[in-house]
Order: structure tokens, then sequence, then C-alpha cells
């Protein structure tokens, strides 16, 4: 190859790499920053200036005072730091798997015991398979709605201000039609918390 074909050659791969490596990144970067700081950051949460979590990252408590998330593949949180955090995961077994349906029949036993579940109410879905990711942190309405009366018993707080805290917690579909209503349980759970 001669100079003269090399050299345009160079000189676009040299331009290329400046924009799309330094000056595009950059540019995100800031305007990241200076629009959406807190999402940019990874939406952490803080309490008296320490950082206790993010609101898209699920935590997993079995105490019976807070609402509980669905299950994780990667055992998620459970104490950890931020830092700490496992990776993202999910167990990838099949609807045949006899061990997945080991952990729907348990999950479902517990959760009907711990929240005094009749049986002909159906519990959540999201309750009974970890999720993709093994981190979210949202549950449906529904599932936190089972919850209340646990969560209520277990802070010695009337049923009814747990109820409407639960409902000030509901997210509508992004956009109005862009997925489910959902709850955030970290965020609720430091509610929960607020009001005592």
């Amino acid at each position: 190859m001669r100079l003269k074909e090399f050299r345009p050659a160079l000189v676009m791969f040299i331009s290329l790499t400046l924009i799309t490596g330094v000056v595009y990144p950059l540019l995100v970067t800031l305007i990241a920053q200076t629009f959406f700081p807190v999402q940019a950051n990874g939406s952490l949460i803080t309490v008296d200036n320490q950082i206790i979590g993010s609101s898209l990252i699920g935590q997993m408590t079995d105490n019976p005072r807070y609402f509980w998330s669905r299950p994780s593949a990667v055992s998620y949180m459970e104490g950890a730091s931020l830092d700490s955090l496992a990776s993202s995961g999910a167990t990838n077994y099949g609807s045949t798997n006899e061990v997945l349906a080991e952990n729907v029949v348990m999950r479902e036993q517990a959760f009907r015991a711990a929240n005094n579940v009749p049986d002909d109410v159906t519990v959540p879905v999201e309750m009974l398979f970890a999720s993709g990711s093994g981190l979210d942190p949202h549950i449906s309405p529904e599932a936190a709605r089972l919850q209340i009366d646990r969560v209520a018993e277990a802070r010695g707080l009337e049923r009814e201000t747990v109820a409407n805290l639960v409902e000030q917690y509901v997210e509508v579909p992004q956009l109005g039609f862009l997925g489910q209503p959902r709850v955030n349980v970290l965020l609720l759970n430091l509610a929960l918390d607020g009001i005592q």
C-alpha cells in the first residue's frame, strides 16, 4: 500500500476514534449530568448522608416489618453494600425443570403462610418466580396489597395506614401505556420507616 492510500485511512481512523471514543461520550456524559444527574449516577438513595441503595436494584429481606421483594436467583443485596452486588443473572431453568417447580411450590407455600393468603386467592407470579435479572426492585400492586396485614401487624400500625401508603407508591405505566402498574419495594419500605 502506498503512503498516498494509507494517509486518508489513518486520518479517518483517528478522526472517528476521537469523535466516537472521546467527543461523543463526553457530550453524552455532560448532557446526562446536567439534565438527569440522579439517573446518570445510578438513582442512588441516601438516608442521613449515607447511600442505602438504588431505586433500580431490589433488596432482599424476610423481616415481617417490611414489604418483601420478588425472589432472586442471585440473592441480591441481602445486606451487602452497593459495591459488593452480585452480578445480574437468572437460573435459566426451563418450564419443565423439577428444581424450578419445587422452588415455585416452596415460595407459594411460604408466601401464603407468612401473609395468611387463603387458598382461593392467587399469589402474584412475581412472588413465585425469580426475576430475569435477579435485581428487580418492583412488585405488582397486588403483591404489595397481600402483604399489608403482615406489615401492619408487625409494626403495630392500622391496616388502613399501611394500605394508603401502598396506594401512594403505586407507579403507573410510563407514558400511560408502557409496562404495568408497579410498586418500588425499597421506596415503599423507606416511606414505611418514615411514618414511625
